[in-house]
């Protein structure tokens, strides 16, 4: 159950402000259908949340149980760096593809090596539960985005966009110097 809250928490805190956020509010803004856009975005974080969870079991099993938490301390740093840097809406042009499939299209490219994507693979392989942390970072993803898709090109006027991916970036940045200070600590 840890592994589903932590995801949860970190995929929908690292989410704000995000490409895939700023994307889901253009698609939602440009087409109108901001349920079609969150289910491309759902199948998309399920896709991408799944592979990343599986690869962390995998690399979990071949290093220690201290080297896999001084991961979860490298992604949560990553984290908090990213979400210090600007992010600028990625580009919307899918042709005449379906919308649902161009929304998972778009989304799955955003999330590509992304900070969720990161996290979830060391949040899979530190709990060893990769459906837990996937089903999580999923939900977590998918919860920051429904402000964007229901208030479209108004996201940033009505929400406090900066302020929530500022205080997440420090909040990460502490919680992941707490976690690589308890990784390194000789027992």
């Amino acid at each position: 159950m840890d592994a589903l809250v932590t995801a949860f928490v970190a995929a929908g805190l690292g989410e704000w402000g995000d490409r895939t956020q700023l994307l889901v509010a253009l698609l939602a803004a440009r087409s109108g259908r901001p349920a079609t856009i969150l289910a491309g975005l759902f199948v998309a974080a399920l896709l991408s949340n799944a592979v990343a969870a599986f690869a962390g079991t995998l690399i979990a099993g071949t290093i220690t149980i201290r080297a896999m938490t001084l991961l979860v301390a490298v992604a949560l740093l990553f984290s908090g760096v990213a979400g210090l840097i600007r992010r600028s809406p990625p580009s919307t042009e899918m042709g005449r593809t379906p919308l649902l499939l161009a929304a998972m299209l778009l989304c799955l490219a955003a999330e590509l090596g992304d900070r969720t994507q990161f996290l979830t693979f060391a949040l899979a392989g530190r709990f060893d539960a990769p459906a837990l942390a996937a089903a999580g970072a999923t939900a977590g993803m998918v919860a920051a985005a429904v402000p964007a898709a229901l208030l479209g090109d108004r996201l940033a006027s009505v929400v406090p966009v900066r302020a929530i991916r500022f205080g997440g970036a420090v909040l990460f940045l502490l919680v992941g110097f707490v976690v690589a200070i308890n990784a390194l600590q000789i027992a």
